[in-house]
């Protein structure tokens, strides 16, 4: 019995670190894209929530079948889902793409991880009941991570350009609306189909993007590709369902903690591939910030 639980942990944990894994390959991807093809990151966002909604899609229907048209049998539940798709999942993917290119994939996944402290002050506003103890202990870290990251310690000048902070500020704030709108359309109807179709309808948002030529000032040749379907199938479709298979095996605190590997294998890959130098200010930086996701997800939240 013993044995068994210990290989269905170790399968969760697995499945819960293959997801970030493949999202931090995603985004060093993504940035390989953008600096060798010079690559459109609108035609690529569009091009990505496309593809991996429409297999999600295909999925979904295949393990729960008529069930993912369920969202449209009500009006109600319809308009919120196409008001997720263009104010919830698509700023989600575009501001993080827009981060990438102005930055790089490292500096991006970690200011996204900045989202878990706005969500904690959205909900001491909307609830009116003061953050604990943990979670102004994780407003610290965040503020002083976000300083050491931007500015490597100094007042006088950012590591970083404007708009590589600007999206990424803007990608932790879009992932937090995106983390805290669908709740309950998640929990009715289930992730697969909610995020399948949030990812379809919002690609449609970008096509008067994608429709402006060229979207690569290099042509596209088959290594070129290869890395865009890398990004929809391994970095998009499977990365997620990874996780999602995990919570089947471990416990969501699990999932949350693991979930560190995506920022950690994205600022390992920038320096060894791209050869951008990461000092010890903006290492410490890097690492506050990703202890704020882990304070939430080790300090049980309350009832």
């Amino acid at each position: 019995m013993l044995q068994i639980k210990n290989n269905t942990k170790l399968k969760g944990m697995s499945l819960a670190i293959a997801g970030p894994l493949l999202w931090g390959f995603s985004g060093i991807v993504a940035q390989f894209l953008f600096t060798t093809y010079q690559l459109s990151p609108k035609w690529l966002v569009c091009v990505r929530m496309f593809g991996a909604g429409l297999l999600l899609l295909i999925f979904g229907y295949g393990t729960i079948g008529r069930q993912i048209f369920n969202p449209w049998r009500q009006r109600a539940t319809a308009l919120k889902l196409v008001l997720f798709s263009f104010l919830g999942m698509l700023p989600a993917q575009l501001t993080y793409f827009m981060a990438i290119h102005y930055s790089n994939a490292a500096t991006a996944t970690v200011l996204q991880f900045l989202s878990p402290v706005l969500i904690i002050l959205y909900l001491a506003l909307t609830q009116w009941r003061l953050p604990r103890i943990a979670d102004l202990i994780a407003i610290f870290c965040a503020l002083s991570g976000t300083f050491l990251l931007v500015t490597g310690g100094h007042f006088s000048h950012l590591n970083i350009s404007v708009l590589g902070l600007s999206w990424g500020l803007l990608t932790a704030l879009s992932t937090a609306i995106y983390t805290l709108a669908p709740r309950r359309m998640l929990t009715e109807f289930g992730s697969v189909t909610i995020v399948g179709w949030a990812m379809l309808l919002g690609s449609f948002g970008m096509l008067p993007f994608v429709r402006q030529t060229p979207f690569a000032q290099t042509a596209l040749n088959g290594l070129g590709w290869l890395a865009i379907l890398f990004v929809i199938i391994f970095g998009t479709l499977f990365a997620y369902l990874f996780v999602l298979k995990s919570l089947e095996y471990v416990a969501p605190t699990v999932t949350s903690l693991l979930g560190a590997f995506e920022p950690l294998t994205s600022t390992i890959l920038t320096v060894l591939f791209f050869h951008i130098a990461f000092g010890l200010s903006a290492l410490i930086g890097t690492a506050l910030i990703i202890a704020t996701t882990l304070i939430q997800a080790l300090v049980p939240a309350k009832k």
